[in-house]
C-alpha cells in the first residue's frame, strides 16, 4: 500500500467542524468529520471508523478534499456511461430527422425510434437502443409532435406573395371608399358539425386508453362564421347547406355587425359560392379572395378547431335539431370571449393596415 497522502494546509480541525455543523448535507459532514480527526493527529484507521468506510475510502475523500476542497467532499452526479455518438453523428442525426424519410428509400413515411436504429447502424456501424436513441434526440432539443395539416398542391410562395401584396389589395379597396372610411377586416370560413364527429386527446392516467362516445349516422350542419379579430367580434349563421343563398345571407349577417360609417374587406377561400357573380353583396361589405389550396391564412381554420375541442367534439348529436342548437352555443361562447377572438385571429400581416 502507498504512503499516506497529505491533506492540504490552508485548513485544521475546527475549521472542518465548523464546516461540518454548517452543511446541510449528511454525507459531506460525516466526511468533513472524518478528515478533521486526520488534522488533529488521529489515525486513518480512526478517521476510517468515524466515517463508516475502509481505508481505501478516506484516501479517495483526501484526494477529492485536497483537489476542490469541502465541495469536492459533496456527493456528485455519476458521470455515467459516455455516448456511443460523436459530434458528427449527431449532426448526421439531426440532418435525418429535419429532411424526414424517403418512402421509396427507407421504407417508412415517418421516423420511429427503430428506423433510425437501423440508419445508425447502417450508416456508422453503431449498435444502440431505441431508448438510448430517444435520449440522444431528447437531448439534441426533439420531441415528438404532430404534425400540422398542409394541402399538398399547397403553392408556399403565393402564400408569401398574398401577406406582402395585402397592403396593396387594401389600398384599392380603400381608393373606391370615400376618404376616411374606417376599414375592418375580417375572415370567412364554414364548417361542417355533423353526427360523425371528432374525438379529441383528454387526459388520462398514463397506461389506460380512454374511450369516447362515436356516432355512425350522418345528419349534419354547417356554422358559417366570421370574425374580425382587431375588434374581437364575429357574425355567425347555422345553416343546412351551402349554396350562393346561405352565403348571402351571411354577407347580410355580417353587414350588420360592422361599426356605422365603416367598410368591411372580408377574406375568404375560393369556394364556388364565394366567387359566383350572382352573390348578392351588400354595399358596405367587399371580398377579397385568398390563394387556393392556403387554409393557414384564414384564422377561422383555428376558431374551429378550437370549438371543436373545447366545445363540439367527444358528443353525440341525438338529431339535426340538437346539431343546431349546440353550434348556435358554441358560437355565441365565443361571441362571449371578445379577448379569444382576438388571440385566435391575429394576423401579424393583416394588422395596423
Amino acid at each position: 500500500m502507498g504512503s499516506a497522502i497529505s491533506l492540504r494546509d490552508d485548513f485544521d480541525g475546527t475549521a472542518l467542524r465548523r464546516l461540518a455543523r454548517k452543511s446541510k448535507s449528511a454525507n459531506q459532514a460525516r466526511r468533513l468529520l472524518a478528515l478533521a480527526e486526520i488534522y488533529d493527529g488521529g489515525s486513518r484507521t480512526r478517521a476510517a471508523r468515524i466515517g463508516g468506510v475502509g481505508l481505501q475510502i478516506v484516501r479517495d475523500w483526501v484526494v477529492r478534499f485536497n483537489a476542490r476542497g469541502p465541495d469536492g467532499l459533496l456527493d456528485g452526479k455519476a458521470p455515467g456511461r459516455q455516448s456511443l455518438l460523436n459530434d458528427a453523428q449527431r449532426r448526421a442525426l439531426v440532418e435525418m430527422v429535419e429532411c424526414g424519410p424517403i418512402p421509396a428509400i427507407h421504407g417508412v413515411v415517418r421516423w420511429r425510434l427503430v428506423d433510425l436504429v437501423q440508419w445508425l447502424h447502417y450508416e456508422f456501424a453503431v449498435s444502440l437502443d431505441a431508448t438510448t436513441v430517444g435520449r440522444e434526440l431528447k437531448r439534441l432539443g426533439y420531441v415528438k409532435l404532430t404534425a400540422r395539416p398542409r394541402h399538398y398542391a399547397q403553392n408556399e410562395l403565393a402564400m408569401e406573395a398574398f401577406k406582402k401584396g395585402f397592403a396593396a389589395e387594401l389600398a384599392k379597396v380603400r381608393a373606391t371608399l370615400p376618404k376616411g372610411t374606417p376599414i375592418e377586416i375580417w375572415f370567412q370560413d364554414e364548417a361542417r358539425i355533423g353526427q360523425k364527429n371528432k374525438i379529441t386527446r383528454r387526459w388520462a392516467r398514463r397506461g389506460t386508453r380512454p374511450s369516447a362516445p362515436k356516432d355512425q349516422r350522418t345528419k349534419s350542419a354547417y356554422i358559417f362564421g366570421a370574425i374580425c379579430p382587431e375588434h374581437g367580434k364575429g357574425a355567425g349563421l347555422v345553416l343546412p347547406f351551402c349554396n350562393t343563398e346561405t352565403m348571402t345571407l351571411h354577407l347580410t349577417e355580417i353587414a350588420l355587425a360592422v361599426a356605422p360609417g365603416a367598410h368591411a374587406v372580408i377574406l375568404m377561400d375560393q369556394a364556388g359560392w364565394h366567387m359566383t357573380d350572382k352573390l348578392d353583396v351588400p354595399g358596405n361589405i367587399s371580398i377579397i379572395a385568398l390563394p387556393a389550396k392556403c387554409p393557414e391564412l384564414n384564422p377561422v381554420e383555428n376558431i374551429w378547431q378550437f370549438m371543436r375541442d373545447n366545445w363540439l367534439s367527444n358528443r353525440v348529436f341525438t338529431s339535426h335539431d340538437n346539431i343546431v342548437d349546440l353550434c348556435c352555443e358554441a358560437w355565441n361562447k365565443l361571441i362571449d370571449q371578445p379577448w379569444r377572438i382576438m388571440t385566435i385571429g391575429h394576423r401579424k400581416w393583416a394588422s395596423g393596415l
